[in-house]
């Protein structure tokens, strides 16, 4: 196949290196699967139907490698201690996952944990979501910022940033409030409990935020040591937001305690009109003006197809 001198170059130009799944597959060597169907089903999301082929396709060439990337993060540790001729502390390493609402950063987020847990030698694996961290429901409505929930606007950074301070510092039992997508809000006087462990993952809409800030502000992403943003076209995001929006309405949604009972008794054109306009209004607007932008600023990106499986991994040089 013939390549035009600006298809070269801008391959050249790429800070990514780019695999198809074959191509992907094959880094994972003679790594074994330890995973059962039976391990997978808990890991999933509500809408997703994801195989142990997926993962070990796409997700322990990706613990692989991560795993190359702590054991030379530990080298560098040990030569700043010996520098600074210190007392050796534990720093976590941070991985965080970024990407639209819908596209399964949860379910990446929890194989990872899984598979990162057991690698051959065991380690302390935590998985926290950013949703902890958004401001009380109170405070958004009284700040008319319920139609930016999940713009970084709603999120309390400052804590956030605090929190992965208190991470990277080595504290014990740092305190990290807990979300209910069932209340729709924080949970009072509830509290996830991180312990020095020796990887925390971080999933989140806004991980990669940089803001356009000229100062010295401090971000989320500056203590973050590998990033990931899962990726898919807008129109399939979209769709598999309607199509959990139909599953909660069947479910989670006839809850008396749930912030959304109100939608139970929509009829399947209505859940479908409702769950398109807040698409339109608040996830995909979102997507467009604040998760996208940030996309490239990852170290490795997949990217989906429409049965939610990785088509294309890229790899930041």
């Amino acid at each position: 196949m013939a390549f035009s001198d600006s298809t070269l170059l801008n391959e050249q130009l790429t800070p990514f290196l780019s695999f198809d799944r074959q191509q992907w597959a094959e880094l994972r060597k003679s790594v074994p699967l330890k995973l059962t169907e039976q391990d997978l089903k808990p890991l999933l999301g509500i809408n997703e139907d994801l195989s142990l082929d997926e993962v070990s396709t796409i997700y322990l060439p990706l613990a692989r490698l991560i795993n190359y990337y702590i054991e030379e993060n530990l080298r560098r540790q040990t030569v700043l201690t010996r520098f600074l001729g210190g007392d050796k502390q534990k720093t976590p390493y941070i991985i965080s996952i970024a990407g639209s609402v819908a596209v399964g950063k949860s379910t990446s987020a929890r194989i990872l944990q899984s598979l990162l847990s057991n690698w051959p030698q065991v380690r302390k694996v935590d998985l926290i979501t950013t949703d902890g961290f958004l401001y009380p429901l109170e405070k958004l409505k009284k700040d008319n910022l319920l139609q930016k929930k999940g713009f970084p606007v709603s999120y309390d950074t400052q804590r956030l940033i605090h929190f992965l301070a208190d991470i990277k510092s080595g504290k014990r039992n740092v305190s990290a409030p807990i979300y209910s997508h069932l209340t729709y809000d924080i949970v009072p006087d509830q509290f996830d409990y991180v312990d020095q462990p020796d990887i925390l993952i971080l999933e989140g809409l806004n991980v990669l935020q940089r803001g356009n800030s000229n100062t010295n502000q401090v971000f989320v992403s500056d203590f973050v040591d590998f990033s990931i943003y899962v990726d898919a076209e807008e129109s399939l995001l979209k769709e598999w937001y309607i199509r959990r929006f139909l599953k909660f309405r069947q479910s989670a949604f006839n809850n008396p305690d749930s912030y959304f009972k109100h939608y139970a008794s929509l009829s399947e054109q209505e859940a479908v009109a409702t769950a398109s306009k807040i698409w339109e209004d608040i996830n995909g607007k979102n997507l467009r003006e604040n998760i996208l932008p940030t996309r490239e600023r990852a170290n490795l990106i997949l990217t989906k197809g429409a049965n939610h499986a990785v088509e294309k991994v890229k790899l930041k040089r």
